[in-house]
């Protein structure tokens, strides 16, 4: 008798909680595991031309995410690109073709053992066409196009409709030999790309140089010369909502700016001229700061209105791009 009321005690229990974790919303599990850092900045940015140094950038035309210290005892800071990998939460990235092929020889073939050498990226009819030299086959060159596409696993994959090598088309005799791309390009020895049979496979979380992103890619399309990736699923707002322009803001968690360390932060990176993206390099931003000013708000928070990084006066393509945008 005393067994079957404590079971039935249990059963009451297990019931209940059961119920009442039902009607928790969705937002508070989500909200959990995407903050399991104390430490944790949330980040915002919206039209952003960032900077990974001066060959490469992206349009990050939206993101919501987090910036993670990479040892968790820390704190971000964001002066130090090696401290902090940015945990993207949703965002939309356009790369350009130029850009992806100085990634890809800079950062991802860059070793003197590296099996693809020299390589230009370029767009036509909504296929992706990659051109190199295969190092370890003599520095023969090739080309293969073809369409991309996002893996269940968030990597993009570059599915050969043709390759070429030594400016003949090979696909239909190596398909007629049974050897595939795989055969050709041994891709051991570098990181972020892999071969599978006909398809190239990137991986966006480590070919690009610091700062590191984490996120899945769930769609990845062309658009002219952008190569666009849809990392997540849009979330209906952001803590930055009420920032109007292009912006680049960080809130809660502490962060280290310069010599300023932020506990609960609240910083927001104003564009001073939103008529062209906000041009962002890390490397420069102090000199962009100075060019700028600063307001505080009652809340203690910071507004630094910033001056695009094109447009500093002692950048040598400032004029050129002035030009542009006032017409």
């Amino acid at each position: 008798m005393m067994t079957t009321t404590v079971l039935t005690r249990l059963a009451v229990r297990s019931a209940f909680f059961a119920a009442i974790f039902n009607l928790l919303p969705n937002d508070v599990y989500a909200q959990s595991s995407d903050t399991p850092d104390a430490h944790a900045v949330q980040v915002a940015m919206k039209n952003v031309m960032y900077h990974f140094s001066e060959a490469i950038a992206v349009h990050i035309i939206r993101l919501q995410g987090q910036l993670m210290p990479t040892n968790s005892s820390d704190i971000v800071i964001f002066d130090d690109k090696n401290s902090y990998t940015l945990v993207l939460a949703s965002a939309e990235i356009a790369i350009s073709c130029e850009s992806l092929a100085q990634v890809l020889n800079e950062n991802v073939f860059s070793s003197p053992n590296a099996p693809i050498k020299n390589l230009s990226v370029e767009s036509k009819n909504n296929q992706l066409i990659i051109k190199g030299k295969l190092h370890q086959n003599g520095d023969i060159s090739f080309e293969t196009t073809g369409a991309l596409s996002a893996d269940s696993d968030g990597r993009i994959r570059l599915h050969a409709d043709h390759v070429k090598a030594a400016h003949l088309p090979v696909k239909g005799l190596l398909d007629l030999l049974g050897v595939d791309l795989a055969r050709l390009v041994n891709t051991n020895a570098v990181h972020g790309i892999t071969v599978e049979k006909d398809d190239l496979i990137l991986d966006p979380e480590q070919i690009l140089p610091p700062p590191h992103i984490r996120g899945k890619v769930t769609s990845v399309r062309l658009r002219g010369n952008d190569i666009v990736q849809v990392f997540g699923k849009p979330r209906p707002s952001n803590f930055a909502v009420p920032q109007s322009g292009n912006y680049m803001a960080f809130g809660r968690g502490e962060l280290r700016f310069g010599k300023l360390t932020m506990h609960d932060a609240d910083l927001i990176m104003i564009d001073m001229d939103p008529r062209d993206p906000f041009d962002f390099y890390l490397d420069h931003y102090q000199e962009q700061l100075v060019a700028g000013y600063t307001k505080s708000t009652q809340g203690y928070g910071l507004r630094v209105h910033t001056r695009d990084y094109a447009k500093l006066k002692n950048h040598p393509e400032s004029q050129p791009r002035k030009q542009l945008s006032d017409r």
